[in-house]
């Protein structure tokens, strides 16, 4: 099967063009950073909403639980965010505008990469490397959604209400908050690319669907483990409300990686 046919470049021809590439995409992240430092408080309002009582997650758990009859709903709580560094307020301004910018100009970033390395790929190459960078991108998405709605709330929730004694009131720096919403949503995106870090290392010959079913229950217990450090709080709901979409896509990979080796 012959590769796509395209006009030869020298090494310095190839230099060239991914620097065409790079100067492109930081552009593109300029500009989607400017964006979002000019609309501050609107990106603001996404970034600091977890941290409020009446957060879209606090009540889709009260309406839950009045439909099923069980006591999930928050109680009220009240966060203050403190700034304790003269330019701390500014500083964080312009990190969480070149987050966002990066966010969202990755589906450009990746696309210009591909066109890249495309040249030099076999036809089939070509449509499992577009498929894989478009799920890559999208599972990683999901789950920066998933720590933003559940995660990080649940977990925000849970230690800005908990305290050793009445006496010790609990006052966040904005430092704090914003290093631990993107820490974790880093972690958790990273962790939704299991069935892609799967699919490839099944493709390696490095893993096998007998070797991920023979050590099943050793990953479950690994994946508690980490669900219960990602979100401590003290119920087992939500402890499982972490768990189990992380075991599903361990359970997806299992699939792929048995049709890879099959």
């Amino acid at each position: 099967m012959s590769k796509k046919n395209s006009s030869q470049l020298t090494f310095w021809g190839h230099i060239e063009e991914l620097r065409k590439i790079l100067f492109k995409s930081l552009a593109v992240v300029a500009v989607f950073t400017i964006v979002a430092f000019v609309c501050k408080n609107i990106l603001f309002d996404i970034l600091l909403a977890p941290s409020k009582s009446d957060f879209v997650t606090y009540r889709l758990f009260c309406v839950l639980g009045q439909i099923l009859h069980i006591d999930i709903c928050p109680k009220p709580f009240d966060a203050q965010l403190i700034s304790t560094q003269l330019a701390s307020q500014f500083m964080i301004h312009l990190s969480i505008s070149f987050y966002a910018g990066i966010l969202v100009a990755l589906p450009y970033i990746l696309y210009q990469l591909f066109r890249f390395i495309s040249p030099a790929l076999y036809e089939n190459e070509q449509k499992y490397s577009s498929k894989v960078l478009f799920f890559s991108f999208f599972l990683f998405a999901t789950g920066v959604l998933l720590n933003y709605f559940l995660i990080f709330p649940l977990s925000f929730r849970f230690l800005i209400t908990y305290q050793t004694d009445e006496a010790v009131a609990n006052m966040i720096t904005l430092n704090s908050y914003v290093d631990t919403l993107t820490m974790l949503s880093l972690m958790i995106g990273l962790m939704t690319e299991l069935p892609i870090i799967a699919w490839l290392l099944a493709k390696l010959n490095i893993l096998s669907a007998s070797f991920m079913r023979k050590y099943r229950r050793h990953v479950v217990v690994v994946l508690l483990i980490v669900a219960a450090i990602i979100t401590p709080t003290a119920d087992i709901f939500t402890l499982l409300l972490v768990f189990v979409p992380i075991y599903l896509l361990y359970e997806v990979s299992v699939v792929i990686v048995g049709k890879v080796n099959f």
